[in-house]
């Protein structure tokens, strides 16, 4: 089969969950065979048209504003995959699916498959216009494609709820072999394996980097012997206010590090390294970095959200939503855990990532997915039935 990809910011992954999993999904579907196209945005990966694991990568533009991006981009990815006879479009993100409707009126034969990631309008970055206009992106979601496909039983719930419309439960992926012992890459951030925490996210209100670090800063201010810091992985994404407010409130603590957007054995390394991955988001879909953290068998800390819940059982790691004092508490009683407590819940993170999370499956659903009969179903038609307790 042809695929082309449309949604991502592009490839290689740079930043942000959809790039990282669209990414990893195409590669596998290369190996397994076909040919796929990944649409990129120039700003994004600064680089030509190349291929990258067998991966095409073709560049288009965009109007490279807050509002326009995505939707410019998606739309002539769009008409160039229509005249480039894809076999299957595969939209990721609601906003990107607002054009879905083109292949299914111009391109009949052609699959278009949706994946709903997260309920992108609930983003505090957003103004009452975009969030009507990201909403008019689950309705299309839901109603265009061939099959949508949501990456969290929370999603999956909610489209039935919302649109009365079942979709196919296929979760994010996440590597299993990317550990690394080497420290030299975090030594330049002033870090040592074990003595800091980590977040890795976009700093954007809804992901509560500024309860994080406020919670931090309460708990060193009660616990002025500990040695432990926080390492903030990524940057502002037409979030500049309020990146400089976050910078503002970590000032005068030395023990908080930015590092900017990491990628590749540099962020691989941060995460092997790390004494826990803190997780403070709002409103997530299922979350990349969170996975990625348990893969390599380290605990986390989450805030008490639907995504994170289907994660794991244990209440020990979970804290209360947008709660300073509930989330100081949460490290406070972090520290307080002896080495063998700390290895015997990251173990089990690892376990329920392998049995869960698997790519290998996670590929072969998708594929199953691409080669269902359409030929039957006009817009409107719900997806077949999935059993979601897996």
């Amino acid at each position: 089969m042809k695929i082309a990809m449309i949604g991502q910011k592009g490839m290689p992954a740079i930043y942000g969950g959809v790039e990282k999993h669209a990414q990893d999904l195409a590669s596998r579907l290369v190996l397994a065979g076909h040919k796929v196209i990944v649409y990129s945005r120039k700003w994004y990966t600064k680089k030509e048209d190349c291929e990258i694991n067998g991966v095409t990568i073709k560049h288009l533009p965009s109007i490279h504003t807050k509002h326009l991006d995505t939707i410019t981009h998606s739309l002539f990815a769009t008409i160039h995959a229509i005249f480039s006879r894809c076999d299957v479009i595969h939209y990721h993100g609601v906003g990107p699916s607002l054009v879905a409707w083109l292949p299914r009126l111009f391109a009949p034969k052609t699959k278009v498959i949706v994946t709903f990631h997260s309920i992108d309008r609930y983003h505090q970055k957003w103004g009452w216009f975009a969030k009507f206009v990201l909403r008019l992106g689950e309705l299309s979601a839901c109603k265009f494609p061939h099959e949508t496909i949501t990456v969290s039983k929370g999603l999956y719930n909610y489209c039935l709820n919302e649109f009365k419309k079942e979709t196919v439960y296929i979760p994010n992926g996440v590597e299993l072999n990317t550990q690394t012992e080497c420290d030299e890459f975090i030594a330049r951030f002033g870090l040592k394996e074990n003595d800091y925490l980590l977040m890795v996210s976009r700093l954007v209100p809804h992901k509560g980097a500024h309860v994080l670090v406020a919670a931090f800063n309460a708990f060193k201010k009660e616990n002025p012997e500990n040695k432990l810091k926080l390492a903030i992985v990524g940057g502002s994404v037409h979030t500049k206010k309020y990146f400089s407010a976050l910078r503002e409130i970590a000032a005068y603590n030395k023990d908080i590090v930015f590092t900017g957007f990491q990628s590749g054995k540099t962020v691989n390394a941060l995460y092997a390294n790390t004494s826990a991955l803190i997780h403070p988001s709002f409103n997530e879909g299922l979350p990349m970095t969170v996975l990625q953290a348990m893969a390599l068998a380290r605990p986390v800390l989450v805030s008490a959200i639907e995504a994170h819940l289907e994660l794991s059982k244990n209440p020990e790691i979970f804290f209360k939503e947008n709660s300073v004092s509930d989330l100081k508490k949460k490290l406070a009683d972090f520290v307080s855990w002896n080495e063998e407590k700390r290895k015997k819940i990251g173990e089990e993170n690892r376990r329920i990532v392998m049995e869960n999370y698997n790519w290998d499956k996670i590929t072969a659903d998708t594929i199953e997915v691409y080669l269902k009969s359409a030929t039957l179903r006009d817009y409107f038609c719900p997806a077949v039935k999935v059993n979601i307790s897996r």
